[in-house]
Order: structure tokens, then sequence, then C-alpha cells
């Protein structure tokens, strides 16, 4: 699918600058929109325009048209008189909800998105005056080159709201698919049950990494293993959900040892160079 400017907002604001912020800004910058990024502190707006530039200069690289702009500040009320703004801070809902607090309180008429990847956009709602304002809108990493966007509706979710968001992710070149409120959506779920019994069968001798991956990708068309694909999203991403998971949905979403130890070793996937693989 190709961007339409014309199907998302003129003016959109990204909560958190981070790998999915920066993506995020990246998708609604090719689909024409001036994008506001909102950081936390000096240092962090800087990683941040890093991120978007050189995301941004891969993009022009391959010959893709950058219709829009980003602008990374660290004083939120930027994001006045954005129609849409999206938080894309780390899964903790403290944080979310005050991140929320903030956006309703300096852009009280923007409809406003979650990028959370399992978090209750019921619970979310509660720390907006309207929440009737507030859908799920979970992307994919790595942002730029996924072609998927989940619209996560929420109880109190306006229904005009879902079609907008739709709406929307086809004006970035994505599809949607809509799923109720529940915990870890439909994506999130499905992807952290397969990347968990990957784990059990590496704890367990029945395979490489590598072999499991492969068996995966060659036979089920999986354009990455669940391993490499943990490894991408991070490992202590993976532990959060599934812990999360665990509390709502039982003992089959527990996370096995060799994630646990992972973790508490520092081996975190892609971004420190060591997860299930070495990159």
């Amino acid at each position: 699918m190709t961007p339409d400017p014309a199907a998302v907002p003129e003016r959109v604001g990204v909560y958190g600058g981070g790998r999915m912020g920066a993506g995020i800004a990246h998708a609604f910058a090719v689909a024409g929109a001036a994008v506001t990024v909102v950081e936390s502190g000096d240092a962090a707006a800087r990683a941040a325009r890093e991120r978007v530039a050189a995301s941004l200069a891969r993009a022009a690289g391959t010959g893709a048209t950058v219709a829009g702009t980003v602008e990374v500040v660290t004083d939120d009320a930027a994001l006045a008189g954005c129609p849409l703004v999206v938080e894309a801070v780390p899964e903790l809902v403290e944080l979310k909800h005050d991140v929320l607090r903030r956006t309703a309180a300096v852009a009280p008429a923007a409809v406003i998105g979650s990028n959370t990847s399992s978090l209750s956009i019921d619970t979310l709602a509660d720390a907006l005056p309207d929440p009737a304002r507030l859908v799920g809108l979970h992307f994919f990493n790595p942002v730029p080159v996924s072609a998927l966007v989940e619209v996560v509706v929420g109880p109190r979710t306006a229904s005009a709201l879902v079609d907008d968001a739709r709406r929307w992710v086809a004006g970035l070149g994505r599809t949607a698919i809509t799923v109720r409120d529940s915990p870890g959506f439909a994506s999130s779920r499905l992807g952290v049950a397969l990347a968990l019994e990957a784990m059990r069968m590496l704890e367990e001798g029945v395979a490489s990494a590598e072999d499991i991956d492969t068996a995966m990708t060659l036979g089920y068309r999986h354009p990455t293993g669940p391993l490499r694909t943990t490894d991408v999203v991070g490992l202590d991403v993976r532990l959060h959900i599934a812990e999360h998971l665990e509390r709502e949905l039982g003992p089959r979403f527990a996370p096995p040892r060799v994630l646990r130890d992972k973790v508490a070793a520092g081996e975190l996937g892609r971004k420190t160079g060591q997860g299930f693989y070495t990159w």
C-alpha cells in the first residue's frame, strides 16, 4: 500500500522518541505529516533526532519520498493543536498515565493513540478526562518496514474513532486489524506464545536456536523465526509482556528460565549485541 497524505492528520504528536517512537514519527513524516516528537530531556532529544534522521536518510536512500517533517522537543506544550498524539513510552502503567495526563492538559481536543503492545486500553484511559478519545495504535518493530498496525478498541473508545484510526493506518500505507481490548491483544498474545514455546524447546535441547527458527521460516513461511524476532524486539520487552500475560491469563505464559537468565545477564538481544544470537 502507498502512503496517502490526504488520509493522515496534517500535524501529529509522538510522545517518546525511542526506537518505536522514532519509527512512528518516520511513518507519519513519510506520509506527509508535520510530526512533533516530545522527549524527556536534552540528551534523550538528541538521541531521538539522530534515530529519526538516520531512519529518514535510509528511506531517502531507497528512493522513498519524505513529504513531511519531524521536530524533536522537550516541552510537551508543543503538542498543542495536534489533532492526533501517539504515546510511545515504555510499558509502565504509571508512566503512561502521566504522559496521557500531560497530553490531555496541553492538547485537550486531541485524539490519543497508545502504542502499548499489551496493557489494557481501558486501564490507560482512566488517566483521561474523556476516555472515549483513547484508542490503541500498536505499531510493530521495526516500524518503517512493518506493514501492520493493530487498532485496539477499548470498551469506552468512541466508535467513530475506530473508523478514523483505520483510515490513518491506511494513509500510512499499512494494513489495520481491529482487536478488542484484551490481554496481549492478538499479535502479542500469539507472538509471545510462540516465542515462549521456542525458548522451552531450546532449554530442553530439542534443537538449536537456528534450527528452531528455520523450522518456522521455511516450514511456515514466517519472515523471521521466534527467537530471532525476540532478539529484535528485546528480551526484556518480551519478559515484561510474558509476565503481564501470566498474571492475566495464567501459567501457560510463564517465562522460561532461559529468558529470565538472559535478561538478568544483560543479554537483551540486538540492542546489546547478544541474545539468543550474537549480533
